[in-house]
């Protein structure tokens, strides 16, 4: 029992060494999620000052779907650019960055500010790569990892509130945003020491990284395609309230960013119950919500509640699309890829519908948009359900594997921690699960005598529920 007891403190331990990692974590991830909203809400502000609503929507999904090619960019650059050379790199796209913020700021032109615009998301789409990977690497496993991306989004969007909150010169907001982005380069260099993913690297044959990468290629291409039609719905609805603010029909204000802030921080937690077994069924959930949403405000109904329900659901759909890559992206053979491409598929098809989504607000037939979105719909439940029963099955087979990879002491040892059975209670479940001799030949074995060892025995069975020695075997299997 001393042994377990001590086992029990340096499990604690590790417990308490594990938090500085995912404090890491999570200041990267907000770090990059203020940097990136706060770089798009000052690109809009300045682009609309030159041009229309629906221009200025054009312009922010052009500069999203650039980001999705710096996404792309981060693991070429990694294969080829080591330790002094991706320093050198890392700082000249910092400078890069700081030029492009404050002569978007100048709002000389469109032209000029869009160009601005379209270099520094490229940058910031390499920046956001980076990000993403390196959380994997600090991170041992995906335990909290929807929970961690709540949190970080909730903190990044918060950051966001407060700089446009307290901050109302646009050079010295530009400033700010060049202060985080330096800062978000040099944690990123220093995490470049641990760059190893380590579900990934622990495989231990060829043939298991093999199998394993085939079949989270197979999720990831559905999980692609399910964001994708997220996205057209989501996407829709985002050009239709940038038109209404663009446009000055609304003054949206500051309070549904809060609702966005705490609506992810309520899905990181939701999502992580059961180990993210339910999170795509919440996911999908929470898209009828926003259809329903769409549908709203398009048959004159109330703004604000087709904006309330929009922001919660948004929260939603970015904490579900970052953490669904980054969770798979660990067993693939190029993470450093997978790892942001959630982020990366949302921003490509925002750009792509763009045109024809605002042809669609804008032509007034209530009808089409309805039938349309209805056809998104459906086709997103069919990649839902799909997508769904496929996580489940690949991770089953994984988790079969680590318990098959289990020692017999690991198991009981396990067991015994949880149903806090004492040290020969132990040793007695070891010998009925492990064995095929009777209760005499084990009393014999331990030198205790037939009455006393059935006393273990009943103890045994009471603290786990057992009805017999099959069900030991049971419980003892499903470690």
């Amino acid at each position: 029992m001393n042994s377990i007891l001590k086992k029990i403190r340096q499990s604690d331990a590790f417990n308490e060494e594990n938090r500085i990692p995912y404090t890491k974590a999570i200041v990267l991830m907000s770090l990059f999620t203020f940097v990136f909203l706060g770089a798009e809400f000052l690109f809009v502000n300045m682009i609309s000052r030159t041009v229309s609503g629906n221009q200025s929507v054009n312009a922010q999904n052009y500069a999203l779907g650039i980001s999705v090619i710096g996404f792309v960019l981060y693991p070429v650059f990694s294969r080829f650019c080591k330790g002094k050379w991706q320093t050198a790199l890392a700082m000249c796209t910092v400078i890069l960055s700081v030029i492009c913020l404050f002569v978007i700021c100048l709002h000389a032109s469109y032209a000029l500010t869009l160009g601005m615009g379209l270099l520094l998301f490229l940058i910031l789409g390499v920046f956001g790569s980076t990000v993403f990977y390196k959380t994997l690497c600090l991170l041992e496993d995906n335990t909290y990892i929807a929970r961690l991306t709540g949190v970080s989004y909730m903190l990044g969007i918060l950051l966001q509130i407060a700089n446009n909150n307290l901050v109302h010169i646009d050079y010295i907001e530009a400033g700010i945003l060049s202060a985080f982005i330096l800062l978000l380069a040099f944690m990123l260099i220093k995490a470049e020491k641990n760059s190893v993913v380590p579900a990934f690297s622990k495989s231990k044959t060829k043939e298991e990284n093999d199998e394993s990468g085939k079949d989270s290629l197979k999720i990831i291409l559905l999980l692609v395609l399910f964001v994708a039609l997220m996205t057209c719905i989501f996407g829709t609805m985002d050009n239709a309230v940038t038109v209404y603010h663009a446009n000055g029909t609304v003054n949206i204000g500051q309070w549904p960013r809060i609702l966005l802030a705490l609506s992810g921080l309520m899905a990181g937690f939701l999502f992580d119950i059961a180990g993210r077994k339910y999170m795509s069924v919440i996911m999908y959930c929470v898209m009828l919500l926003s259809a329903t949403c769409l549908v709203i405000i398009q048959f004159a109904g109330p703004f604000t509640v087709g904006l309330v329900i929009f922001y919660l659901s948004a929260g939603f759909f970015a904490v579900f699309f970052t953490s669904s890559f980054m969770e798979i992206a660990r067993y693939t053979k190029m993470p450093e890829l997978w790892a942001g491409l959630g982020r990366a598929v949302n921003n490509l098809v925002a750009a792509v519908i763009t045109g024809g989504s605002l042809a669609l607000l804008n032509s007034g037939n209530n009808i089409a948009i309805t039938t349309i979105e209805l056809i998104m719909f459906v086709l997103a439940s069919v990649a839902a359900f799909i997508y769904t029963n496929m996580r489940r099955s690949f991770f089953e087979r994984l988790d079969a594997k680590d318990r098959n990879k289990l020692s017999d002491s690991e198991r009981l040892q396990k067991l015994s921690e949880q149903f806090s059975l004492t040290q020969r209670e132990t040793e007695v479940f070891g010998l009925l699960v492990n064995t095929e001799d009777g209760l005499q030949t084990i009393a014999d074995g331990l030198y205790v005598s037939r009455r006393t060892l059935e006393r273990y025995v009943s103890a045994i069975y009471e603290k786990t529920g057992a009805k017999s020695r099959i069900g030991l075997v049971t419980l003892y299997n499903n470690i």
